[in-house]
């Protein structure tokens, strides 16, 4: 697969591999003791599972390829190369690659309160009939 973005694509996923339906990506882009950023990239098709972040809030920044990203009670929302969101702390939500291309996103969290609180907690697949209704 061809990366689509600037930032190094890394390595498959594997750790992760079981919270996510298709093949996923994952570069270190920056690792300091305040913050650590990752750049995730996703063949086309692939996505995570619905998912929460406990005590932090996500942020993801699109980089390259178009994607999605759905907040739990919202509509999946089209995320493109140049576009950012801000998932609020414990919030159910998912994201990934368009049906049909590849996509990457840099994400990092942002502690709410004392950064050793910090968990994920990983939930059901994306119904995969309303997945594969997105254009």
């Amino acid at each position: 697969m061809e990366n689509p973005s600037a930032f190094p694509m890394g390595e498959p996923n594997d750790g992760f591999a079981q919270y996510f339906v298709g093949q996923s990506y994952l570069a270190p882009v920056l690792e300091t003791p305040q913050i650590a950023i990752h750049n995730v990239t996703f063949e086309p098709g692939c996505r995570n599972n619905w998912h929460i972040h406990h005590n932090a809030a996500q942020v993801l920044i699109a980089v390259g390829g178009r994607g999605y990203y759905q907040i739990e009670g919202q509509e999946p929302k089209e995320f493109k190369a140049g576009q950012a969101v801000c998932i609020p702390a414990d919030t159910k939500h998912w994201h990934g690659a368009a049906p049909g291309e590849s996509f990457s996103h840099l994400a990092f969290m942002i502690p709410a309160g004392d950064p050793a609180s910090m968990s994920n907690e990983w939930l059901e697949p994306v119904d995969a009939e309303a997945y594969g209704k997105l254009a």
